[in-house]
């Protein structure tokens, strides 16, 4: 049986196993022409800890100019490598697991999530201590899953030092 997946979301964290992910994905959509929503979620709960749930405006207003730096030129390189245009970026925030388990896919009805295999760039302790981001959707999302453990010539993805 073959999938013909319509509107596929790819996750990215800044991480090189999500943008081999971005990459997988982008050839899934050129291939069932279909469209590619590139999402980045801002964790809420990071900043809590940090600041004491005091985020000042102009902090939250970078962070969103940098993330939204980072994925246009992320989209331009996709755009020019895998030859598609119908893409959209996205920034929310919350806790990542949700977002891109339950509810980006309900809001943008999603039938495909491709995501990386270690989430999304915690460090080795964070993802003892709460579980990678990759595991949660894998098992909880209501759509389809592909968890990318390869880059496009399908050699290991490999994680950056911490």
């Amino acid at each position: 049986m073959e999938a013909n997946y319509k509107t596929i979301l790819v996750p990215v964290d800044g991480s090189k196993q999500a943008e081999d992910a971005l990459a997988k994905g982008a050839l899934i959509a050129k291939n069932n022409n279909g469209h590619l929503d590139v999402l980045h979620v801002l964790s809420t709960t990071q900043y809590g800890y940090n600041y004491g749930g005091m985020v000042d405006g102009d902090v939250i207003n970078n962070l969103v100019e940098d993330t939204t730096d980072y994925l246009n030129k992320l989209i331009a390189r996709v755009k020019k490598d895998a030859g598609i245009d119908d893409i959209s970026i996205h920034i929310r925030f919350g806790n990542p697991k949700t977002v891109i388990a339950f509810e980006f896919p309900r809001d943008h009805k999603s039938d495909l999530i491709v995501i990386g295999a270690t989430g999304t760039g915690m460090s080795r302790l964070q993802r003892v201590l709460e579980g990678s981001v990759s595991s949660f959707v894998n098992r909880n999302a209501h759509c389809d899953v592909m968890v990318a453990r390869t880059n496009q010539k399908n050699e290991p993805s490999v994680p950056e030092k911490k």
